[in-house]
């Protein structure tokens, strides 16, 4: 390797699927503690914030290949484990008495996880956007380049790695706590609905987009 191409700088596409990227990566446990109602379908909100790991890591892939794609995910258990670790620091530092305790307990309840939850989460991050990024890059050239093919590979993908989600996350998380089947049920449906709807014309949204990016 030359010392152009070591130097050579990251393009600008990349480098702003790389901010959202690692962004998402935290935001996704934060949203999940609220349950929205999307007509007879009830889903944890970090979803919204998942979906956008699926759709950056097929728009990486995409464009700039399936090792760049799993760089990116495998990048992402950094800014993953530094939230973990500040969230445990500041958790066992003393409130001020100036803070309400009603704001003390609420925010105790949202970042307070146990520990399962908060090992199922990396785990199944992990499996379920490696995941992604294989089946996406797989199916590419069966069925043509052109952009409607892209965007059902991307739902395919999505749909099969967000449903394997579920299935990790839920079982690590709660099982033995409470009978998971009726959970496990709605939110493998209400993803896999989520995963078919939005993320095909967003990964063709990302992907024009970067594509524009780079041609600045």
């Amino acid at each position: 390797m030359t010392e152009t191409e070591k130097t050579k700088p990251i393009s600008l596409g990349l480098f702003v699927m790389t901010v959202i990227y690692g962004g998402m990566t935290v935001l996704a446990g934060v949203l999940g503690f609220k349950q929205v109602a999307l007509g007879p379908l009830a889903v944890e909100a970090g979803i919204f914030a998942f979906l956008m790991l699926v759709i950056l890591s097929s728009s990486i892939a995409q464009l700039y290949g399936r090792d760049q794609a799993n760089k990116m995910v495998l990048w992402g258990f950094v800014p993953l484990a530094l939230s973990v670790f500040l969230i445990f620091i500041v958790l066992g530092l003393p409130a001020s008495d100036k803070m309400p305790p009603e704001n003390l307990s609420a925010f105790e309840t949202v970042l307070g996880q146990t520990p399962r939850i908060m090992a199922a989460g990396p785990v199944a991050y992990g499996v379920s956007l490696f995941l992604n990024v294989y089946i996406f890059d797989k199916l590419r050239g069966t069925g043509g380049e052109g952009s409607i093919w892209m965007m059902v590979r991307g739902g395919i993908a999505s749909a099969i790695s967000q449903a394997i989600d579920s299935v990790i996350f839920i079982t690590l998380a709660f099982y033995g706590e409470f009978p998971i089947g009726p959970l496990l049920t709605g939110q493998i449906l209400a993803k896999v609905v989520l995963s078919v709807v939005l993320v095909p014309p967003l990964v063709l949204g990302v992907v024009k987009l970067a594509q524009k990016l780079d041609a600045r």
